[in-house]
């Protein structure tokens, strides 16, 4: 997988958590948290590959975990964002 495939599942998922609405407080804070770490790997220029830190792969799945039953929206592109970090090593 390339940087550019990388970058466009992180801009779905961001675009996922901000149609989100009724979330718990837990949540809520997991999906500002989210939405901070993706805005921060976006903003890497293109040229540069995106570096992600393990803590903030762990967060993904704790986001996972938490929104499974009641964002599915959310829950799936975690997933695949999540796979696809797997199969390229990280």
């Amino acid at each position: 997988m390339d940087d550019k495939e990388l970058r466009k599942l992180l801009q779905e998922l961001r675009e996922e958590i901000k149609k989100s609405k009724a979330v718990d407080e837990k949540g809520r804070k997991l999906l500002n948290s989210l939405d901070k770490y993706i805005h921060d790997l976006l903003e890497i220029p293109e040229n540069k590959p995106v570096q992600m830190h393990p803590t903030v792969v762990q967060r993904f799945r704790e986001a996972r975990e938490h929104f499974e039953v009641t964002h599915p929206g959310i829950t799936a592109n975690l997933s695949k964002l999540l796979n696809t970090l797997s199969t390229i090593g990280i």
